[in-house]
Formats: C-alpha cells, sequence, structure tokens
C-alpha cells in the first residue's frame, strides 16, 4: 500500500483509509487513488488534519460533481461526521498542465470543477462500500478492481500526454521529497542539470508553488506526522534533524504553515492517542461481550 505522509492524524478506528496504485501505464500521471470512508457516531466530529503534497488532486464525493484541488501551503482540516465516503486521485506533478487550462499558481489553496470525469461510474462503485466499523473490515464492500477500471478508462489517454519537462518535473519532487539531506533548492536545480530560474518555472508551471517548498513541505510533513506518532520526541533534536539553523527557526516555519506551536501539536497528538485507545479498547470489549 503506498505511504502518505500528507494525513497527519491517521489511526481512528471510525475512518478507514485505503491507498492503492491504479495498475501499469499511469505512473507518470498518477501517484495513488486514495479511499476514505467512515461512520462516525451521532453527535461526535472527527478532524482530519492534512498539509498537502505539492501536486494536485481529483475529488470524488457523493451527489457531488468532481472537483480539482491545488496544493495548498497551509494545514488544511476536514471535519467529517455521520456517514459518508470519498475518492481521490493523488497526481503526480506532470499531471496539472493536462487536467486544466487554469494556471497552476492560480490553483494553489483553491479547487475547479473538473468537466469529464467519471463521477455517475464512481459513485456506482462506492454505493456499497461504507460499512459499519470501516476500520475492522478495510476492504468489505470495496469494490477496488471496479473503481480501478472505471478510473483506467478516464486516466489512461491523459497519462500518454505526459512528456518530457512532466518527467522532469515528476523527479525534480521525488528527489525533493525523499533526499532528506536537501534542504536548498539551489542543490536540487544542481541535482537536475538547470539553473535555478529554470527550476522555478518548471515547478510553477506544474505545481503552482516554489522548488523552496518542495523541500518546506517534506521537512514539515515529517516533522508534523513524528509529532503525532511520537509526541515525546524531543523537539530540539527534531529540528536538528530535519536541517533547521536551530528551533526557533523551526518552531516560527512550523506555526507559520500549521497554524499553531510543536508544543500545541504534541498537546493535541497525547490527546487524539488517548482517544484511539479508548475507542480501540471499546471496540475489542464489544467483539468480545
Amino acid at each position: 500500500m503506498p505511504a502518505s505522509k500528507g494525513h497527519l492524524n491517521p489511526g481512528d478506528p471510525d475512518v478507514a483509509f485505503d491507498r492503492f496504485e491504479p495498475g501499469p501505464g499511469l505512473a507518470d500521471l498518477v501517484r495513488h487513488v486514495w479511499v476514505v470512508r467512515w461512520r462516525v457516531p451521532a453527535g461526535v466530529s472527527r478532524p482530519q488534519r492534512v498539509l498537502s503534497y505539492p501536486a494536485f488532486n481529483a475529488v470524488f464525493q457523493p451527489g457531488d460533481d468532481i472537483a480539482l484541488y491545488g496544493p495548498d501551503s497551509r494545514l488544511s482540516v476536514r471535519t467529517l461526521e455521520g456517514t459518508g465516503w470519498a475518492v481521490g486521485i493523488l497526481f503526480r506533478p506532470a499531471a496539472a498542465p493536462l487536467l486544466t487550462g487554469t494556471a497552476a499558481t492560480e490553483l494553489v489553496g483553491r479547487a475547479e470543477p473538473m468537466a469529464g470525469a467519471p463521477a455517475p461510474q464512481v459513485e456506482a462503485v462506492m454505493h456499497d462500500a461504507v460499512v459499519d466499523r470501516p476500520a475492522r473490515t478495510r476492504d468489505a464492500g470495496l469494490d477496488r478492481a471496479a473503481l480501478v477500471r472505471v478510473l483506467r478508462g478516464w486516466l489512461g489517454p491523459i497519462a500518454a500526454q505526459v512528456d518530457d519537462l512532466g518527467r522532469l518535473v515528476n523527479r525534480a519532487c521525488r528527489i525533493a521529497e525523499e533526499d532528506a539531506g536537501l534542504i536548498r533548492a539551489v542543490d536540487l536545480a544542481q541535482r537536475l542539470g538547470l539553473s535555478p530560474r529554470s527550476l522555478e518555472r518548471l515547478v510553477r508551471r506544474h505545481v503552482g508553488m516554489t522548488p523552496k517548498w518542495l523541500i518546506e513541505c517534506r521537512r514539515l510533513q515529517h516533522a508534523a506526522t513524528t509529532l503525532f506518532a511520537d509526541p515525546e520526541v524531543q523537539l530540539s533534536r527534531l529540528a536538528a534533524e530535519l536541517g533547521y539553523a536551530d528551533y526557533s527557526h523551526f518552531s516560527r516555519q512550523y506555526e507559520r504553515v500549521l497554524g499553531e506551536s510543536p508544543h500545541r501539536t504534541r498537546e493535541l497528538s497525547r490527546a487524539e492517542r488517548s482517544h484511539i485507545e479508548r475507542s480501540h479498547a471499546g471496540s475489542t470489549g464489544e467483539s468480545e461481550s
């Protein structure tokens, strides 16, 4: 299953995430398909915190037209209530000029309707995909093969249009995401054999953001997911591991993007983990009774 660092507080037993690749021939266009299903008790809400990858997402939801979402340089929170689902495609950076005539820079932090997407077919596949306890039976009711067939029929002709520039920006974003030692955009340009100005034009055209953000997004995703998984981690050590000059620099940048201090994230992580542990304990008790 493809891993994701964009979802900053995974693990809620009332919310099931499934991520998978859509098969051969689409790798230059699509990173992975993601499916979220939830059944939240009445009167309860489940906030989902996301720091999005520097790429576009197409999102299907019941009763809605599909929307194309641009990347966002700030934390977004989607609150889940009741019962529902969403299906998304996380695209490679090469995809944006092939999916919309709107400049990528104009869609940062925004969304627009997406014509030509198979919304009725996806909704038909997902009609019975929400189950009583999705985290216990993650694949129950989800016909993944049927969903992949629908999406491949739509995306195959688009994937065939990815060109060398698209593959180059895909490579740039992959290096920025995977190389933990990379902390300067100029070094990324050198790795690619480009001038810093050429790299900036390439990334802005496809992603709408700067090469510097490719690196910063990786660092802050790592910081936030680490704080959720291990809220006792030493903050100054985490800042140093991520290449920040000092904790103050790290804390300012973290708060600017996530809207809260690292200390506050630790408090939220402890509370959320306590909730998850209580929910798991309750679920075990139900299954044994």
